[in-house]
């Protein structure tokens, strides 16, 4: 996204979120593809789905694309990325979106519904911390009906290859830098130009006094994230999709 894009339309900037986001993850599509095929799989192609810290609503985007009789809620607390996602989204009966902050532990009475057919987030619970993470599967446990899934992909690195987990890293970092020597936007000039639109510099200013530079929660890997789901009274829940730093785990009520 170049500074010409500053004062677009709201389909603009999802889509300079979209190519920021592809930076740090170039399989981002490939995730989404496979957790959608899980949904549809396991409930069937007109789900009620809970957009878990949507931002701006990519899941939403991609699922309503997919599944014509699906309904989505999103709930987030980043009012920066809430007001892309409701201009985006401003003609779209299908979905709705709420404010919320996941640590409040009554966060869940200010959704329409009581329960969902599926809960999928991707590259947002990382801002968790794990007892944080733990308490909120606890609530998910409640909140997705019986049959129903919950997906989260996420980075998830497993800590017993240290050395495979390094040479990863290091080739993973090469290669950002060779797309940024190109001209893309990484994270922080991307919320420097959010913050240079009038529609967007109120709410970037206070998201950053929400939130700071960025997360400084936990990445537990996909076999914590398993076993947690499990205890909160999922009956199954395993790796479906991985790469090798993320992964995508599914849930099963």
């Amino acid at each position: 996204m170049s500074e010409t894009v500053v004062g677009a339309d709201w389909q603009a900037w999802q889509n300079s979120w979209d190519r920021q986001q592809e930076w740090y993850l170039p399989d981002r599509e490939e995730r989404f593809r496979v957790m959608l095929d899980m949904v549809e799989a396991l409930v069937g192609p007109a789900p009620r789905v809970l957009d878990l810290a949507c931002g701006t609503g990519s899941i939403s985007d991609r699922l309503l694309r997919r599944f014509p009789e699906a309904e989505s809620v999103g709930v987030d607390l980043d009012p920066a990325l809430l007001a892309i996602a409701e201009g985006y989204f401003a003609d779209e009966p299908r979905v709705r979106f709420v404010r919320a902050d996941l640590k409040d532990p009554h966060w869940t009475s200010r959704l329409p519904h009581t329960s969902y057919d599926a809960v999928l987030t991707a590259t947002a619970l990382h801002w968790l911390h794990t007892e944080d993470l733990r308490g909120l599967y606890g609530q998910l446990g409640t909140l997705v009906r019986d049959g129903g899934v919950f997906m989260n992909a996420d980075h998830m690195p497993e800590p017993s290859t240290p050395r495979i987990n390094a040479a990863e890293r290091e080739f993973r970092h090469a290669r950002r830098d060779a797309a940024k020597a190109a001209g893309a936007v990484d994270w922080a000039e991307w919320w420097q130009l959010a913050a240079a639109d009038p529609r967007l510099a109120g709410p970037t200013a206070e998201r950053f006094a929400i939130y700071g530079e960025h997360a400084d929660g936990d990445t537990p890997s996909a076999g914590w994230h398993a076993k947690v789901l499990r205890e909160a009274g999922f009956a199954e829940a395993r790796t479906v999709w991985a790469s090798p730093s993320d992964a995508l785990v599914l849930a099963l009520k």
